[in-house]
């Protein structure tokens, strides 16, 4: 069984962050990854606060990052991660995969989120059949056609934009009488011309074989409306992927997110929590710090028990 000093569960921006980090600090170190580097970061269409570009898509930036990771510690991709077992070894923690079993001194979880859905009549019929949690994934295919952006966050309106300029007839649906979204993104969204229909929520997805209209309803009088279009674009919120952090018996809060301390340790000894899965502002550049700060005081905590 291999045996590391570090494994960090979750290949985003976090977890690629603390593999740069924990390299270079010469401990051994793996990052899994149930899916690909990156997660839902390759879908970011375009960012332009991140330091250093003035603009760069989600996925060119996972590119480089994981190009800088796998030169400081190994990455297993589409490898899930199944249970992790607490033991009174050297090596504290047994990591079991789909794929195989691993022995750590320290895990990092940074296990990210998955979108939210709307839980609307016909969301899941729909899927792939015009609905959509993804503008970069799909967006192509819906240039010149009607399509709504459901959300009023940042990443609701950065895909909003991008779909535009794409060329689709994309309108806003928020379900309250303002956005959440940075001013900046509300002024590009005024600039770009783009329609919004505020204090309305999304009642019904309807079609034969494809998305042909939604069925609104409006948050003050209750009344319905039915909009023809395309397809339905859907940006509202993320839900934590706590599961093997409650394996092991981490706090969380009451929003289901776990709860970390400045050096980003759980209420579990040698446990770390990094990015979206944690309490606090949900921007990748905090990802990377948390990232580097888990994986600095994992070693740590190495070289104090060594």
């Amino acid at each position: 069984m291999e045996q590391y000093d570090i494994i960090i569960i979750g290949a985003g921006p976090g977890g690629l962050t603390a593999g740069i980090y924990a390299g270079r600090q010469g401990t051994r170190n793996l990052i899994i990854d149930r899916d690909l580097a990156g997660g839902i970061g390759r879908e970011v269409p375009e960012m332009e606060n991140y330091p250093g570009f003035d603009s760069v898509s989600g996925l060119e930036l996972i590119e480089k990052m994981k190009e800088q990771a796998t030169r400081n510690c190994e990455l297993h991709e589409m490898e899930d991660v199944r249970e992790i077992i607490k033991t009174d070894d050297e090596y504290r923690f047994t990591v079991k995969t789909n794929k195989d079993e691993y022995q750590t001194k320290t895990v990092i979880l940074a296990t990210g989120s998955s979108h939210r859905h709307l839980d609307a009549n016909g969301e899941e019929e729909f899927k792939g059949k015009g609905v959509s949690y993804c503008a970069t994934c799909d967006g192509f295919f819906f240039a010149g056609r009607d399509i709504i952006m459901v959300g009023g966050g940042n990443s609701a309106l950065q895909e909003a934009i991008y779909l535009k300029n794409l060329g689709a007839n994309v309108t806003l649906v928020h379900r309250r009488d303002e956005f959440r979204a940075q001013k900046h993104l509300q002024d590009m969204i005024k600039k770009e011309g783009i329609p919004t229909i505020l204090n309305a929520t999304v009642e019904e997805i309807k079609g034969s074989m494809l998305v042909e209209s939604v069925v609104l309803k409006d948050t003050k009088t209750g009344e319905l409306n039915e909009l023809p279009v395309n397809g339905v674009f859907i940006s509202v919120g993320y839900i934590p992927h706590t599961e093997l952090a409650e394996q092991l018996g981490v706090e969380l809060d009451e929003s289901g997110h776990i709860i970390i301390d400045k050096e980003q340790k759980t209420n579990v000894d040698y446990v770390y929590a990094i990015g979206d899965v944690c309490v606090g502002l949900k921007q990748w550049v905090v990802a990377c710090g948390e990232g580097a700060v888990a994986a600095t005081s994992a070693y740590n905590d190495i070289k104090q028990d060594s």
